[in-house]
């Protein structure tokens, strides 16, 4: 009962920390999204589901099922026409047509960029596309090309002539006209896919894909924490506790891993493996066999000042054994602290990860997407360079949210068992 009411109180001190109860709450909701958005959606994360690559956020409805959806409604809104022209026609275009016709001739103060009509009026009078502009580059002149193309007919109100080709004769006919005001209801339309985050440069949803890798980084993170833990706790128990030639032989083996930083074993123990051994579970052993030594160190200096307390000396007068001693008079004392260096394991490991695979040596590309290797995908396909945000930035908010989260953990934890940080 003692020890019921012991935790209790323990766990009621930790849920009054703010810090932790911050931290719980954003784990907790990246844990749960990651366990109930694969319930729902069932897609393949590695599924490519589009020609072409960096398809931007939004709702893409079929252009096919749209044009033949079972009814067609008018609405008249004002600014339809404004906001067709916008969409094609933004203010870049219009520097981008001021600065050729400045340079074909045409006085700048004569050139208007808010006057749509007019302006449209002067390119389609001077533009020639195959006209060369002294210091215009070629990628420039195609720019041109392309723009002269997208505004063409802009202003116009015409309808739409929907044509087919007849059977018999082989001629286009006319089976139907789609008209400017004319609306689809997106519940009508047949085939409708929502991508809130847009695709890849693979061209695969990156939600989904996102959910996966967030799912399979947190895995990595669990399975190199626990064996560094695991490691680093019982090196630390034996070598503080036991001393002597036992100790000397453990703080050796930490030191030569300290001569050598944990990034750079893990470097080079990633590329001796081979990418197609390389899974996930490998990745996280070969971190897990690579940060224990913080962990080892920190324990020790915790079981050297606790092996000469009353209690553990009034348990070898006993004749306990060292294996119990340690784990019923030492291990419960530095319980958590243990905790608290499993969950910065946990956060060390994920960052750890995202590294290597940057580097081109995470896990292998055709099995399970990670946090680290989106974005390996989105710098080698230059999306940071291209503009494409979502095909980056997402995997970095997770990144963050999930490191921060535990780090808050960590320090609520801190607080509540470290009496010099209490208030």
């Amino acid at each position: 009962m003692r020890i019921d009411a012991v935790m209790k109180h323990t766990i009621r001190q930790v849920f009054h920390s703010g810090k932790f109860v911050v931290g719980f709450a954003i784990f907790m909701t990246l844990l749960l999204i990651v366990i109930v958005y694969p319930l729902i959606i069932k897609d393949d994360p590695l599924a490519i589901i589009s020609q072409g690559t960096f398809f931007p956020p939004g709702i893409y409805v079929n252009t096919f099922d749209s044009i033949n959806s079972p009814t067609i409604y008018t609405l008249m809104l004002d600014n339809a026409a404004a906001k067709r022209i916008a969409s094609k026609f933004n203010k870049d275009d219009r520097l981008s047509m001021k600065e050729w016709l400045v340079a074909d001739g045409i006085p700048a103060d004569q050139i208007d960029i808010a006057n749509t009509e007019k302006l449209i009026d002067q390119w389609e009078n001077n533009y020639d596309p195959n006209k060369q502009i002294e210091g215009m580059t070629f990628a420039k002149q195609r720019y041109y090309q392309r723009l002269n193309a997208s505004i063409e007919g802009i202003l116009s109100t015409e309808s739409e002539i929907i044509a087919a080709q007849n059977p018999q004769s082989g001629n286009l006919e006319q089976i139907g006209v789609v008209n400017r005001s004319d609306f689809v209801n997106i519940n009508q339309v047949a085939n409708v896919r929502l991508l809130p985050l847009g695709t890849d440069n693979f061209g695969r949803d990156m939600l989904t894909e996102l959910v996966k890798a967030t799912s399979v980084s947190l895995q990595i993170g669990f399975v190199a924490g626990t064996i560094a833990n695991l490691i680093g706790l019982t090196l630390g128990l034996t070598a503080g506790y036991i001393g002597g030639i036992v100790d000397d032989v453990i703080i050796f083996i930490a030191n030569l891993f300290t001569v050598i930083p944990p990034f750079v074993l893990l470097i080079l123990l990633s590329f001796s493996i081979g990418q197609e051994k390389r899974g996930a579970y490998t990745i996280a052993a070969v971190i897990g066999f690579t940060t224990w030594v913080w962990t080892a160190r920190a324990v020790r200096s915790q079981v050297i000042s606790l092996r000469n307390r009353d209690h553990v000396n009034l348990s070898k007068l006993s004749g306990h054994s060292v294996f119990r001693i340690i784990m019923r008079d030492i291990l419960p004392y530095i319980a958590s602290y243990v905790v608290m260096a499993f969950i910065l394991q946990i956060s060390s490991a994920i960052l750890y990860e995202a590294n290597l695979s940057i580097l081109g040596l995470g896990p292998r590309t055709s099995e399970v997407p990670t946090l680290g290797l989106m974005m390996n995908w989105a710098m080698i396909y230059y999306a940071h360079i291209l503009g494409k945000w979502w095909a980056y930035f997402p995997v970095l908010i997770v990144i963050a949210l999930a490191t921060f989260s535990m780090n808050l953990m960590n320090t609520g934890l801190d607080q509540v068992f470290n009496p010099s940080l209490r208030d």
